[in-house]
């Protein structure tokens, strides 16, 4: 238990400084522990389980409101380390991991936003009396979400810089930190250019000795330029910065005459000659403008130049240190979010940290302290009438059994610093605008006697100085009302912002550029005076805005408490802590969230977003009785409108088998009924039934996603086999017309060769016949006379001539190739026909005698055929196309045998 920080009062986490390095409690092994844990609420207390809650609730809420975490306490408690670690948190788990390019982006965001810190820390932190690293501002950062919930970029918003501090250090307290990181950690070029040599003293740089964690100068100067500010403006930033410190050096000599203005002493000489050379202003002007006020008054706004007394030269020159630096610091801040923030069109939620002063009392308390103070009276009474007054009064309304439990208000605190018409805000305001001396006396005066009746306003009878006293919601805190009103006033001359305008230092060029509606506006004249905003004034308007802010998101409370308030480690003094308990309500937190809902959601949006739970109405449609009594009886006790009434009694039904689902299966089967109850308008319930809800309704989706990628697969392999039937019949389709039109070319083809071979069949037949007829008549004369002829019959004769003018088919037919049909047959008689037209005497034709010889082809074949492989008499009679290897070739006689005609 004594490394144990952080536990839980209620809705609020309550951290312990323990003024010692505790590293593994912010390792990002754990923050992703808290990340990926299904139920974070059974982790330990951390701020890591507060950063994942409002992470969770911005990514799945019902309707996605825009979360803030609002970090209080006392100075030194520990609220910029958790912001710091906040962010930290933030950065990793937003982180875009979708791709290379979008997480590369995400790094550089994250980093950005990181960087951030330790320049705010640098320009805006001090070491005082109760912190080593008090946040002397105050600042809203706003962490940009997009649609997916990844961290796009940042802004920040600042409020009420303590730039009094620049040239006011109280005892024992420091300025602030970038003053002493460039006094040590420059090098020995920067230190001749800055004009910063080793062991130089500066009045504004009070207790230069200590040294603390945050004079880093490299960690500072890194920083500023992963934001985008460069080597060379950075070197310009230092140097104006080095020109404030020579600035604090200067001194005046009391002139003694009021005529007569006021010289340097000799040993500021230097220094003012330095400080001009830094800040690039023309020495002359720069010190007339410190010692001589100008004044306009009058009808035609005469100018008279005064003098100014010692108090005067020097409060000049106070200003116009605290102006250059708040410049500085706002142009700081714009450089920031310029580098940070996203396009308003990149993010939809975002989720804001709130750091602010803590709150303080000093043994000399002023204005920066009062205006602290009442910012951190407004966070409580926004804690209070969110959580303690609003959660109370919403249950009654909504019409649930609830005890009122009493907490205190700090309400008539605040009607005693702001309220209307009197309070202490507006009587230092009408001391402001009162064209008279203000005396300090008369200011503790007024206040007493106005406000005499409130009961947080105190007295002390035994202060010699002027002061009162406000009892505060953490305790008493007496105020010095000397340097009050002009502190409200924060006077700034405008001949010193004209000054500054003609500076040609290009960084002061830019924070006081030459603006002619800004010196109208600082030189009104007359009855057109328009009053002048105080810092009260500006400092009320910025709070309200950032309540208006706070009330637009869904509020989460971390309270730093300070074990002791000497920062020692391991020591823990129960009395200093249970003061700040209880100051700050955190007991009646606790006694609420108890017996509270924390979460609340209208009927709509319920039904809305588990009505998809009735999806397991029938499956406990036989067990009526399993909603516990409790339930129906909150139910049954409050009229609802009729289309919402039996879904959100389907809903509570589905609850018992939701939680019977939710026990593990080696745990105990008992099912404890679910925290929830329904209003008049509001269903009210725990984080644990939210949970339950949140699973189940997870389960249901699941489901329903199963349902429908089973559908879309069906649907798509039913798809894909239509388009390969369609692609199948379009194949074929396709393949059938080209077969089609090749069959009907080569029917073309195959009718005109067909009409050309009867063309030349005609012709060769009649060439044949002359040919054979001219052999055989020749033949016949040749013949010895002994020879006997022996007439045919009229048929045999028809019959031979039909034979000889049809031979040459049936030589072709005879010689085709076997197994040769159709078209390609007909070629084949085509190619074997085409015989030459030569004259009969080429063919001659031997008539065979008894058994020797041939006889004429007209003769009719006796007998059998014989085939015999020998030479044709034709000379084309052995041409023939394509032959196969089982055709026969040399078909080119007919011998028929040796018997004479006439027994034929």
């Amino acid at each position: 238990m004594a490394d144990t920080f952080y536990t839980n009062a209620g809705c609020t986490l309550v951290a312990l400084n323990p003024f010692k390095p505790v590293p593994q409690l912010y390792l990002p092994e754990l923050m992703r522990e808290y990340h990926a844990a299904p139920q974070p609420q059974k982790l330990k207390p951390h701020i890591f389980r507060v950063g994942e809650q409002t992470y969770r609730n911005v990514k799945s809420l019902i309707e996605p409101v825009n979360q803030s975490i609002v970090v209080s306490g006392e100075s030194g408690a520990g609220k910029t380390w958790t912001s710091r670690c906040l962010m930290k948190f933030y950065a990793v788990v937003a982180a875009s991991p979708a791709s290379w390019e979008s997480h590369r982006i995400a790094e550089r965001i994250e980093q950005r936003i990181l960087n951030s810190n330790p320049v705010m820390e640098a320009f805006g932190n001090a070491c005082t009396l109760r912190n080593n690293n008090s946040s002397r501002f105050g600042k809203f950062i706003q962490l940009q979400l997009n649609r997916t919930q990844q961290m796009t970029g940042a802004a920040v918003q600042t409020y009420l810089l303590e730039k009094t501090r620049v040239a006011y250090q109280a005892s024992s307290e420091r300025n602030f930190h970038i003053f002493y990181q460039i006094c040590k950690g420059a090098n020995a070029d920067e230190r001749l250019q800055w004009h910063l040599p080793e062991g130089a003293t500066f009045s504004w740089l009070p207790n230069p000795e200590r040294t603390l964690e945050e004079d880093c100068f490299e960690v500072t100067r890194e920083a500023m330029l992963h934001l985008g500010i460069n080597a060379p403006t950075q070197n310009n930033i230092f140097k104006v910065l080095a020109g404030l410190l020579h600035l604090g050096n200067i001194r005046f000599a009391d002139s003694g005459d009021e005529a007569q203005p006021c010289q340097l002493m000799d040993n500021a000489k230097c220094s003012f000659r330095t400080s001009a050379s830094l800040l690039w202003l023309p020495e002359d002007p720069l010190l007339e403008t410190l010692q001589i006020r100008t004044i306009r008054a009058g009808r035609q706004q005469q100018v008279f130049r005064k003098p100014c007394s010692q108090a005067e030269c020097n409060m000049r020159r106070d200003c116009l240190a605290k102006l250059v630096y708040a410049r500085l610091f706002d142009w700081l801040v714009s450089v920031i979010n310029s580098s940070i923030c996203a396009d308003p069109n990149a993010w939809t939620t975002f989720i804001g940290l709130l750091d602010v002063y803590g709150f303080e009392s000093f043994p000399d308390n002023s204005l920066e302290q009062l205006c602290i103070n009442y910012a951190n009276e407004k966070l409580q009474q926004h804690f209070v009438a969110h959580y303690l007054r609003a959660q109370q009064e919403e249950y009654a309304v909504e019409g649930l059994e609830w005890s009122f439990v009493s907490y205190q208000d700090n309400q008539t605190c605040l009607d005693l610093i702001e309220g209307s018409p009197i309070s202490i805000c507006s009587l230092i305001n009408e001391e402001c605008r009162l064209n008279r001396p203000s005396s300090a006396a008369q200011l503790q005066t007024r206040i007493e006697s106005a406000l005499a009746g409130s009961p947080c306003l105190g007295h002390n009878k035994l202060s010699q100085e002027p002061s009162f006293i406000v009892v505060h919601y953490a305790g008493p805190v007496r105020y010095h009302t000397t340097g009050l009103v002009e502190k409200n006033k924060d006077p700034v001359p405008p001949e010193l912002t004209r000054l500054l305008q003609q500076s040609q230092d290009p960084l002061l060029k830019v924070l006081f550029p030459a603006d002619p509606e800004e010196t109208s506006q600082e030189e009104p004249s007359g009855q057109s005076r328009v009053p002048v905003l105080t810092v009260v004034s500006k400092f009320k308007a910025s709070l309200e805005q950032l309540l208006q802010v706070l009330h637009g998101t869904t509020p989460h409370y971390i309270r730093c408490i300070k074990p002791n308030s000497q920062g020692q480690a391991q020591t823990f003094l129960q009395e200093e802590v249970l003061s700040q308990l209880e100051a700050c309500g955190l007991v009646e937190t606790i006694h609420i969230s108890a017996a509270g809902f924390p979460i609340r959601v209208s009927h709509q949006n319920f039904v809305e977003r588990y009505e998809l739970l009735r999806r397991l109405r029938p499956r406990i449609a036989q067990t009526p009785h399993s909603l516990s009594d409790e339930g129906r009886s909150a139910w049954s006790a409050h009229d609802e409108a009729p289309t919402l009434q039996p879904l959100l009694q389907d809903i509570f039904h589905s609850l018992p088998a939701l939680t019977l689902a939710a026990t593990t299966p080696g745990g105990p089967a008992e099912a404890t009924p679910a925290s929830v109850h329904c209003g008049r308008t509001k269903v009210f319930m725990t984080d644990s039934t939210l949970e339950l809800l949140e699973h189940g309704r997870a389960q249901v989706l699941d489901q329903c996603a199963r349902c429908i990628q089973g559908g879309w697969r069906q649907h798509q392999q039913r798809k894909q086999e239509r388009q390969r039937q369609a692609a199948v019949l379009i194949q074929a389709a396709i393949r059938s017309w080209l077969t089609r039109k090749r069959i009907q070319r080569l029917h073309t083809a195959a009718t005109v060769i067909k009409h050309a071979w009867h063309k030349w069949r005609t012709r060769m037949a009649f060439l044949a016949s002359n040919e054979l007829d001219g052999a055989e008549e020749k033949h016949l004369l040749q013949a010895p006379r002994s020879l006997r002829v022996f007439p045919l019959p009229q048929a045999q004769t028809q019959l031979r001539g039909a034979i000889i003018r049809l031979w040459p088919l049936g030589l072709v037919l005879a010689n085709a190739p076997v197994g040769v049909r159709g078209f390609q047959r007909k070629l084949v008689v085509w190619a074997c026909l085409q015989l030459p037209s030569s004259g009969p005497s080429s063919y001659p034709v031997q008539t065979a005698q008894e058994q020797a010889g041939v006889t004429s082809i007209r003769a009719l074949p006796q007998g059998s055929i014989k085939f015999h492989c020998r030479k044709s008499p034709l000379r084309y009679a052995d041409i023939c196309p394509e032959p196969s290897s089982y055709s026969v070739t040399g078909f080119n006689q007919i011998l028929l045998e040796r018997h004479r005609l006439g027994h034929v």
